[in-house]
């Protein structure tokens, strides 16, 4: 019976983004012993991919207050994983108009890592292509993440997976930044990328913020309808409300491929414990900012304050008044 209600197909990957997206909580300042536990329970649990962070400008983001894994450099990649000797693919991601790229990402022979991830704005497509064909040309596996898809007109999302099909990208990945994709936006959008990505040979893929608690099932739908890249975080350890949780996504997809002891074993041991310091889940504030489509700053620093955590009323209604004033 259980087998019957798994989605199961032959060409599922699912990517671990906990130090990537997780970091955006605490600035990346996760120690060498919580990076190890993690790469080792997805290499132990048989994860396919794991994304351990940004390769961001150290001249655009402080290096004192952000952790090694915001910059992601080949010595402390190497203090983490070696040479990965593992069959789990790394990868890093970076942001257009916020890496140095042409210098920081080095070629293939020379790293561990396996695919850059490159996130972009649909204004930033210019920059995003020479982004790709410079990872590509370096050797890399390269994937396309277009970040807030929900701010993008039609027309112009049109465009844009137009071009990148004509780009050494391999992968087109869903973003719900703001975590606003209901169940029917997110089969419209899959149905759309798949479209474009079948067409050259390329997959999709599907990163969900869990805002309006639609982490895990939006990645299932789209699973459903031809995503076959598919991201989780351990815990839904991830920036405000969290992402699609690695325990139950791993529990769905391809469920004999994966091994869940260890991601449990980490969550129990390493993740879980981070709850005394950082938070992270779907609090109301990131329920509010979700329903409305907007980035979760506001939630964020609506949560840190003492004087205005959990004051749902008057976080709706500064929300509220946010949005008038724009329309």
């Amino acid at each position: 019976m259980n087998n019957q209600w798994s989605v199961i197909g032959p060409k599922y990957r699912v990517l671990d983004c906990t130090i990537r997206d997780g970091g955006l909580i605490n600035d990346h300042q996760f120690s060498l012993e919580f990076v190890r536990a993690v790469y080792n329970a997805n290499v132990s649990a048989g994860i396919d991919y794991m994304e351990i962070g940004y390769k961001n400008s150290r001249n655009m983001f402080s290096v004192e207050t952000n952790g090694c894994w915001k910059f992601c450099q080949e010595e402390d990649l190497r203090r983490a994983v070696g040479e990965n000797p593992s069959k789990i693919k790394l990868s890093c991601m970076i942001d257009a108009a916020k890496s140095d790229w042409k210098t920081d990402v080095l070629p293939k022979q020379q790293s561990p890592l396996d695919m850059i991830r490159v996130a972009f704005y649909d204004y930033q497509i210019e920059e995003a292509l020479q982004m790709i064909d410079d990872a590509f040309n370096k050797g890399y596996e390269v994937s396309a993440n277009l970040m807030a898809v929900t701010t993008v007109e039609e027309k112009t999302l049109d465009s844009i997976l137009e071009r990148l099909c004509k780009s050494p990208v391999s992968v087109f990945v869903i973003v719900d930044s703001f975590g606003f994709i209901s169940l029917a936006q997110m089969e419209y959008l899959t149905r759309k990328y798949v479209a474009y990505a079948s067409s050259v040979q390329k997959e999709v893929g599907v990163h969900a913020h869990n805002n309006m608690q639609l982490a895990y099932a939006n990645t299932l739908t789209a699973a459903r309808l031809g995503a076959t890249r598919l991201d989780a975080t351990i815990g839904g350890l991830g920036r405000g409300a969290g992402n699609c949780p690695m325990e139950l996504l791993a529990g769905s997809i391809n469920p004999s491929n994966y091994d869940l002891r260890p991601i449990y074993h980490c969550l129990e041991n390493h993740v879980f414990p981070l709850r005394e310091k950082i938070e992270w889940g779907p609090y109301p504030e990131f329920n509010m900012t979700g329903q409305n489509n907007v980035h979760p700053r506001a939630a964020i620093a609506a949560r840190k304050n003492p004087d205005t955590r959990d004051r749902y009323t008057s976080f709706y209604d500064n929300l509220k008044g946010q949005s008038k004033a724009k329309n």
